[in-house]
């Protein structure tokens, strides 16, 4: 159905849709999924994951900023195997079937495991698991998709890595024996999000895959044709079927003589310039200003959209701190002083310890829902390096038919319900109610689990970027590096030309 010809009622009123992906714009392909449903935390994800990759035949990529493989996919099981575990014997028993990873080749360092994973183990010493770092970035990038392609018909995509720290329920309780890393120490609660589709849409998620796989190896590798059934969770019922799909990239600007990809960017701006009632955003970085400036647009419009947003407000490490923590408060100030109508809360999400202290649950989320027809999960954040630096991966789900727009509007009430300890159905009656997700929140966020206004003065100190926020949060490569090579190959070829004149 072509979302163009579209009214959506709004309240008594109506108003016309105009699509928000637009391949060669915001989108770098667009597909339909045959079934597609939200995994909200990362029990949800890795279960899900464990069911479907026992199905695979012929052929498994792992795209990630980091891999461990020796994290557990179920936890609660006792007899559970390691990832690494699982990949091996899958390939013992099948043999037309070959995996893949391709992992930052500084994530290993980042996370802690250092060099131990680089060399031949006990889980990828076979000549059919290839693992492959990936350091061909700009100075400061990463590559930061987060993707499982299984066979060309089952695909993960979203902002959870296959490894540490990532684990968690729903339930979120700040002490959970489960939450561990595989070298035995606990963490705290974490709140992310990925998706699950097959058909057209996890092919698509496959070429991306190879794409990435290509640029690392030089391995080309044709997509696949499997005849038989899509493999997907028995008891899970997707939330969507037979939708339209957008698939957006970011990779490095103007690197290597290549301008990249700046789809996801692009979509980011159009699906906030599209929100009529309801902009939902869940981010573990709010620090793009690009991004401020047009919610502050919104903000200032009498009738633009009600805006929550949920970020994480623990910062590790001095520059982390120092940049993304302060450029947050900056950005926040002046959302909050463009917000003439009220429309704007900006929380964190906490978790009581039962004795009336509570902690922060680490939003790692890069979710935005815009009114009930829009969801874009995937791994960028809202920050600079996100927008032209760091290689990228979003998805783009949009639809105009009712139970499309049901299912879009379930999951924020869905999510809204998580992070204040409530049920979905409440959050949808409130909503029904007032039209409202402030009024919902309010009303709700009663409980010691729930969300915390993002508190900033607002009336005294900064709203633009701090100097150095360049270097410490790029765009895009550093300028001086590329446009030097550019300006020595061109004058290399211009005195070329004047010899052969």
């Amino acid at each position: 159905m072509d979302v163009r010809t579209q009214s959506i009622p709004t309240g008594e009123t109506a108003f016309p849709l105009e699509p928000i992906i637009r391949p060669g714009r915001n989108a770098w392909r667009s597909a339909k999924a045959e079934k597609l449903a939200f995994l909200i935390d990362g029990e949800d994800y890795y279960s899900r994951l464990d069911q479907v990759l026992r199905q695979a035949e012929r052929s498994v990529f792992i795209i990630g900023w980091d891999f461990n493989p020796e994290i557990l996919l179920r936890p609660r099981d006792p007899d559970g195997e390691t990832l690494g575990a699982l990949l091996r014997r899958m390939v013992e028993e099948k043999p037309s079937l070959e995996v893949r990873i391709l992992v930052w080749g500084m994530g290993p360092v980042y996370s802690g495991k250092s060099f131990k994973m680089f060399g031949k183990m006990d889980w990828n010493d076979h000549p059919r698991i290839f693992l492959h770092f990936d350091f061909d970035h700009p100075l400061r990038a990463s590559h930061h998709q987060k993707i499982v392609a299984i066979d060309d018909k089952t695909a993960f995509l979203g902002g959870i890595d296959l490894t540490a720290r990532r684990w968690d329920d729903r339930s979120h309780s700040i002490v959970n024996p489960l939450r561990r890393s595989p070298d035995g120490t606990a963490y705290g609660p974490v709140h992310d999000m990925q998706t699950i589709v097959t058909g057209d849409t996890a092919k698509l998620i496959g070429d991306v895959a190879r794409r990435r796989w290509k640029k690392a190896t030089r391995e080309a590798l044709a997509p696949l044709e499997t005849p038989g059934e899509n493999p997907w969770p028995g008891d899970l019922e997707p939330a969507l079927t037979d939708c339209n799909t957008g698939l957006a990239l970011t990779e490095a600007w103007k690197w290597k003589g290549h301008r990249g990809h700046r789809e996801a960017i692009r979509l980011t701006h159009d699906a906030l310039k599209a929100a009529k009632r309801h902009l939902y955003i869940e981010t573990q970085y709010l620090a793009s200003f690009g991004v401020a400036r047009t919610l502050a647009k919104r903000l200032r419009k009498a009738d633009g959209p009600e805006i929550v947003v949920i970020v994480t407000r623990e910062s590790h490490g001095f520059l982390e701190k120092l940049m993304m923590g302060n450029n947050r408060n900056r950005l926040i100030r002046r959302l909050k002083r463009a917000d003439r109508y009220g429309r704007l809360r900006v929380f964190y999400a906490t978790a009581s310890d039962g004795n009336g202290g509570e902690q922060e649950i680490i939003v790692h989320s890069k979710l935005i829902i815009v009114d009930d027809r829009f969801v874009r999960v995937g791994s960028s954040n809202l920050n600079n390096r996100s927008e032209g630096l760091d290689t990228e991966a979003d998805l783009a789900i949009e639809t105009s038919d009712p139970a499309g727009r049901q299912a879009i509007a379930a999951l924020r009430n869905e999510l809204i319900a998580e992070h204040l300890d409530a049920q979905p159905a409440e959050v949808a009656r409130i909503l029904a109610e007032t039209g409202s997700m402030l009024a919902a929140i309010d009303r709700l966020n009663v409980k010691p689990r729930g969300l915390r206004s993002y508190d900033v003065d607002t009336d005294n100190g900064e709203t633009e970027s701090l100097v150095g926020t360049g270097i410490i949060d790029p765009k895009q490569p550093f300028w001086p590096i590329p446009e030097i090579k550019a300006g020595i190959r061109r004058l290399f070829a211009r005195l070329s030309h004047h010899r052969l004149l």
